[in-house]
């Protein structure tokens, strides 16, 4: 089983976006010490608990400060964007670090539509350009313009001997057949949709079309997961996960909050059952427990990599949560 990370930078209350971003680094670290395979950032906008705004740089500072470890965007919202420009930030980030980068694209709008507007400068671009957005932007990492194109001549500079790996984050069967269409690997976030899941994962197989980038399918999932030494501490510590999902669900403060503000809160009967409802989208339990729903989740999605997401208020029992995990999954190997 392959382990990846999924890093929105979270913000918990009391820190900053400097302390926050300051802990990716330090977790990236960490986990390409334990021999993770990926290590992907985020991209939000206008939230005040989340501080990866711009993947593209943090991309470049992680790969930096590890040795390892591929490090890539999860991902880069496309439609915001010229794909000649997407490109070249990435062969720039291959050239830097070859054979490390990954590209990964979202459809998603990036925020509200003020947001959205002040993105794209007022040009209302539609979210109904993204696959041919994807295709544009791996013909300009393999300087591949076709002569019809009213772009033909134009690649994406520097030069490199390698591109980055591509990849489609989706979350329903219209984000798996944009990957498959275009031949790009597929990230399913579980993390955030697992009812789309067996419908996603078998569109993409079923329309897969190969690539210069990629010649077979390639699947990984992405689930949020809070691991302790005991099942009783990881349900402690992802009451702060529990209240910070609620929270993001109803537009509030997007800041993690401590264990113990969420202890002091009444939560209605609708609350208590959202969150019941959220944890279809985690795993939470002691190491042997986590190993075995992750390789269920393997199963399901046909794959051999999971991405781990971890927002929970303490960051040393958030580092101690990978740490776990990862020694848990090299004890049953030997």
């Amino acid at each position: 089983m392959k382990l990846s990370v999924l890093d929105q930078s979270p913000i918990s209350k009391g820190k900053t976006s400097e302390e926050a971003l300051q802990q990716t680094l330090e977790l990236a670290k960490l986990t390409d010490s334990l021999g993770y395979h990926r290590y992907w950032v985020a991209e939000h906008h206008n939230t005040n608990g989340l501080a990866s705004s711009s993947p593209e740089i943090l991309v470049g500072r992680i790969a930096s400060v590890t040795e390892q470890i591929r490090v890539g965007s999860g991902g880069v919202l496309l439609p915001q964007y010229s794909p000649l420009k997407v490109a070249e930030n990435f062969k720039m980030l291959e050239a830097l670090f070859p054979n490390r980068i990954d590209l990964g694209l979202g459809r998603s709008p990036g925020g509200g539509k003020k947001t959205r507007a002040a993105l794209n400068d007022g040009y209302d671009k539609p979210l109904s350009s993204f696959s041919r957005q994807i295709k544009e932007v791996q013909q300009f990492l393999a300087a591949e313009i076709p002569k019809e194109h009213p772009y033909y001549g134009v690649s994406a500079k520097p030069s490199t001997k390698t591109n980055p790996d591509l990849w489609v984050l989706g979350l329903s069967e219209r984000g798996a057949q944009h990957a498959a269409v275009n031949g790009t690997g597929f990230t399913f976030g579980h993390f955030i949709n697992p009812d789309q899941a067996t419908l996603s994962i078998e569109t993409y197989l079923e329309k897969f079309q190969p690539s210069t980038n990629l010649t077979n399918p390639k699947i990984n999932a992405c689930i949020f997961v809070v691991c302790a030494e005991t099942n009783d501490k990881a349900e402690k510590l992802a009451k702060s996960q529990d209240m910070w999902l609620l929270q993001v669900e109803k537009g509030l403060d997007t800041r993690v909050p401590s264990v113990e503000e969420v202890d002091y809160t009444d939560f209605t009967s609708k609350d208590l059952s959202k969150i019941k409802s959220n944890r279809r989208r985690c795993i939470i339990g002691n190491p042997a427990h986590v190993y075995h729903q992750l390789q269920e989740l393997c199963e399901r999605y046909q794959t051999d990599e999971v991405l781990l997401i971890t927002n929970i208020y303490n960051f040393n029992e958030k580092k101690k949560s990978y740490q776990l995990i990862a020694d848990y999954i090299k004890s049953k190997e030997k």
